[in-house]
């Protein structure tokens, strides 16, 4: 008699079918929806011994979304690089005090850390799935992440947000239309909630209200350099191309991911080089991709 528990057809039979549910599942519209970001336009202490805050820079072309019929079990399939695991899904349910039962897909294509919003995005979709208001999302994504991106929010560029608290710190205007040019430059970088070593840039964010307010993106890209360039001298990397990059293709200026390797380079609408993307390429970026943000999108 075959011991079906250790029959390996029976496993294979059992996947095909998850694999099938699933495929079902895609056929209709997402449950959840959430956007992933491109590094940030600022971030670092509120004061030397303040807070981390950080002003997000929207990227639409990333993304997570996710689907959830009722089940009696907890089910979680995952397709593409979704940072997420059955253990961070349970939690969030809980957090949200939604019952732990019911079948979830996942999929995304958010690079898992390079400073995009891979854990943030598919938790945020997730809890949409299941009816969570951005105001529970908040909360419950902190519960899970303990630091967490503001992507639950209608405009996640146009505050100020403490990432550690989950809270906003100040609502601004976002910034205006821009076009930026990206890659990912060295190996992924996990974020640490602990880790608070940032410059201080109270002193940017003091300037960045009023560039904002007047839609000023040549000195929205000044600041977010000078902010770039802090982390750098900070964190590193030592061999960092982006200032010499920014340079060479004339961008108005760069951003990064303060934790993680992807970096922008700011241009004003439709004043991308051409050859830009070369450019990236022989400076050893990965993953090159182009995306509009700001607040005309």
């Amino acid at each position: 008699m075959v011991n079906m528990r250790k029959d390996p057809r029976r496993r294979f039979s059992t996947t095909v079918q998850m694999y099938k549910q699933d495929e079902i599942l895609r056929t209709l519209p997402p449950a959840g929806k959430a956007y992933g970001h491109f590094g940030e336009w600022l971030q670092g202490r509120l004061g030397a011994e303040g807070p981390v805050v950080l002003v997000t820079l929207r990227c639409d072309t990333l993304f997570a979304q996710a689907w959830y019929e009722s089940g009696p079990n907890l089910e979680l399939s995952v397709s593409g690089p979704a940072a997420v695991s059955r253990q961070h899904l349970s939690r969030l349910l809980c957090c949200l005090q939604r019952p732990q039962t019911g079948r979830f897909v996942v999929s995304a294509n958010v690079p898992r850390g390079v400073g995009a919003g891979a854990s943030t995005a598919a938790l945020v979709a997730l809890g949409r799935a299941v009816g969570a208001d951005d105001g529970q999302l908040a909360a419950a994504c902190l519960h899970v992440e303990k630091a967490t991106d503001p992507l639950m929010l209608a405009r996640p560029d146009g505050v100020v947000w403490a990432s550690r608290q989950a809270r906003i710190y100040r609502h601004l205007k976002t910034p205006p239309k821009a076009e930026i040019l990206g890659g990912y430059f060295g190996p992924p970088i996990w974020t640490d909630a602990q880790d608070d070593r940032f410059a201080d840039i109270s002193d940017l964010l003091a300037a960045w209200g009023d560039a904002t307010d007047a839609a000023d993106l040549a000195k929205i890209a000044q600041l977010a350099t000078e902010a770039a360039d802090r982390t750098t001298q900070l964190r590193g990397p030592l061999n960092d191309p982006s200032a010499a990059l920014a340079h060479k293709l004339g961008a108005l200026g760069y951003v990064r991911a303060h934790t993680g390797s992807a970096r922008g380079f700011i241009f004003a609408p439709g004043c991308i080089p051409v050859n830009a993307q070369d450019a990236l390429r022989d400076a050893g970026m990965q993953g090159i991709t182009s995306f509009t943000t700001g607040s005309a999108i």
